[in-house]
């Protein structure tokens, strides 16, 4: 038996330190990104952006082939601060867009499937900002073999996120209806207020879309969302802007508040 244990902690001794290797060669491959992060990008050249970018990519796929040693999470943790880093970077972004957002996340949903959070960002950055949708409704598709209604707490939402995206950017009105009823079914498992409100709301778009494929109010639904997720003000008014050509409006509420008004005519 103290034989067993000692080979057993000879194993994870070992499995550590190869970890340990593994995060510190990681870590300086991510090293000059992080360092060029911490200076304006400003005054960076096109040129010296695009090479930041290729360098970037190139350790992105180099981690999507690195054994984790047991760390999946903790990797997941770190790649989703290194893309909210390269997201946030909005002088970079101006210049070479955000077609690597989705190359984060096939990292940190190989990774953490679970990671409950990812998946908004996931959906707005790839669908929303880089013009992937594909991508983003093909990586939730992934991620949601992994949840179940009660695992993690609340994932509904990614039913919701990759029906926004089906509805929205894909146009797919069938898959977004299945989406969207999939969403009310997983939220009316819960008892709390914001779970059967999303499922009420999700069934209700489900129904609009059944009753017509172009719906108005499912699309207005869909782009509320959105809104409520949108991180910059250029982007709360491109939205508003659409919410209001399909006859809805956007009212301020005295709390401070946003209430949307669905069009008249569906």
């Amino acid at each position: 038996m103290t034989i067993n244990l000692a080979q057993n902690l000879s194993r994870s001794l070992v499995s550590s330190i190869a970890a340990l290797g593994c995060a510190v060669a990681v870590a300086m491959l991510q090293l000059p990104q992080l360092n060029a992060l911490k200076n304006s990008s400003k005054n960076a050249t096109p040129a010296a952006l695009k090479q930041e970018l290729a360098s970037e990519r190139l350790s992105l796929n180099l981690l999507q082939k690195t054994p984790t040693f047991g760390f999946d999470n903790l990797l997941a943790d770190w790649v989703f601060i290194n893309f909210l880093q390269y997201f946030g970077d909005e002088p970079a972004r101006a210049v070479t867009g955000y077609q690597l957002s989705p190359e984060y996340f096939e990292v940190i949903i190989d990774q953490d499937p679970r990671f409950l959070e990812a998946y908004l960002f996931l959906s707005s950055s790839s669908s929303l900002y880089a013009g992937m949708p594909e991508r983003s409704v093909a990586l939730m598709k992934k991620g949601l073999k992994s949840l179940s209604p009660n695992v993690p707490p609340q994932s509904y939402y990614v039913w919701r996120y990759k029906a926004v995206d089906e509805l929205l950017f894909l146009g797919d009105a069938q898959a977004a209806r299945q989406s969207f009823a999939k969403a009310a079914e997983w939220a009316s498992t819960y008892p709390d207020p914001e779970s059967q409100s999303v499922a009420v709301i999700s069934r209700q778009t489900a129904e609009f879309l059944s009753r017509n494929p172009q719906s108005k109010s499912a699309q207005v639904s869909a782009w509320a969302m959105v809104l409520n997720n949108a991180v910059d003000d250029g982007t709360r008014q491109r939205v508003i802007d659409r919410i209001e050509a399909l006859g809805g409006k956007v009212v301020d509420t005295p709390e401070g508040g946003r209430k949307i008004q669905m069009p008249q005519v569906d």
